[in-house]
């Protein structure tokens, strides 16, 4: 079955019971049993219920794992991950990862002892020199957030491989519709599901995928005991949006390009961060291992500009948090999605104070360019 095909009618297609085209939303706490031990397969909802099992079977056939697993974020996700790990144990981690990813290590799990480094998972040789018998895990994001940066999926598992590792992949940006990590080695992916596969900006929600059942396992204890589930409601929500991905992702690819040519041309942009350019130095790791380059772009403004005076002239694109909805949004990642990232560090992984990060909706592309121009024109100072 092709990707836009298994979008619509992978996992649990419909309901047996009624014919019903959609998956129905069982808003129900608990199940009649019939006696001691005997039930049709569901006791309680924290568990177990029809309508995320629907969605945590579709993420599984869409990145091609054993099973699939939804949570009531994307940091729920993360969170649920990291605690397949023990006191003692280290993850190395990209130097360019998400705030809240970094946050979670730093200020949460540090205090159970569980350790993080963050390396150049771009260098085979500072993943192995980094690599000693207290580290269990590789932590990567490709592209990352909000650098854009590019690691090489498959050399970074086989490393993993090597060593006994795991290899886990934060795939939010490319979802399985340009890139599947299990077929690249990874063991584990996760989705910050609130992004591109809601896509509507109208729900939170994460997603794992495991290559196997010892994983799976694992994970659905994790799951069931701590009990950061993804609510019927929003399963149902994100089962809608993600049959419409492969037509919204072609959109903002579409978008994202024409929006690149143009930043491309402008003399006021300084630096524009997007694997899709052949200047981009992941530019031919992304093509061997994508197929695409993503929607999301970062860039910075020359001297003589005021990236505050830029996002309050904005008209159409909105200034935010997040990215992956219908809608184009700008983020400022120094003070938003890194703000919890210590100011040192953030210089160091290139987030400075005039980086602007652009989610590319699925506007009219011209009136997007219109718009950042526009804004750009009226933050000089």
């Amino acid at each position: 079955m092709e990707f836009e095909t298994l979008l619509l009618h992978g996992g649990i297609d419909g309901d047996k019971h009624t014919g019903a085209v959609s998956v129905p939303i069982y808003q129900t706490s608990t199940y009649k049993q019939t006696g001691l031990g005997e039930n049709s397969g569901y006791e309680y909802s924290r568990t177990e219920n029809p309508t995320r099992e629907a969605l945590e079977k579709l993420i599984a056939d869409l990145e091609k794992g054993t099973a699939g697993f939804a949570f009531a974020s994307g940091m729920a996700a993360i969170t649920a991950v990291l605690m397949l790990f023990k006191s003692n144990d280290k993850i190395l981690i990209s130097n360019n990862i998400y705030g809240g990813t970094y946050r979670v290590l730093d200020k949460i799990f540090n205090n159970y002892n569980l350790k993080y480094e963050s390396i150049d998972t771009n260098s085979e040789e500072e993943i192995e020199r980094k690599i000693d018998e207290n580290v269990k895990a590789l932590f990567i994001e490709t592209p990352t957030n909000p650098m854009l940066g590019i690691a090489d999926i498959n050399k970074i598992s086989n490393i993993a491989k090597k060593h006994g590792l795991l290899t886990i992949v934060d795939n939010t940006f490319m979802t399985p519709y340009l890139q599947n990590p299990i077929d690249l080695g990874a063991d584990i992916v996760i989705h910050s599901a609130t992004k591109y596969l809601g896509g509507h900006s109208d729900l939170l929600a994460g997603l794992v995928v495991v290559n196997s059942k010892e994983l799976a396992d694992k994970i659905y204890f994790i799951q069931k005991s701590t009990g950061g589930i993804l609510n019927p409601s929003d399963c149902w929500l994100l089962i809608r949006g993600i049959k419409t991905l492969s037509v919204r992702m072609d959109r903002h690819l579409e978008n994202a390009e024409y929006i690149v040519n143009a930043l491309s041309k402008n003399e006021s942009v300084n630096k524009i961060y997007y694997p899709g350019l052949s200047s981009h130095p992941g530019f031919l790791i992304n093509k061997k291992q994508s197929r695409g380059a993503g929607a999301v772009i970062s860039f910075s403004l020359n001297e003589g500009y005021n990236v505050n005076l830029f996002f309050k002239a904005l008209k159409v694109i909105i200034l935010g948090e997040s990215l992956g909805g219908v809608e184009s949004i700008a983020t400022h990642p120094a003070t938003m999605s890194h703000g919890s990232v210590p100011y040192e560090l953030r210089q160091k992984m290139g987030i400075v104070d005039n980086l602007i990060r652009l989610s590319v909706g699925i506007e009219n592309k011209k009136d997007l360019v219109e718009d950042i121009e526009n804004a750009i024109n009226l933050s000089k100072i």
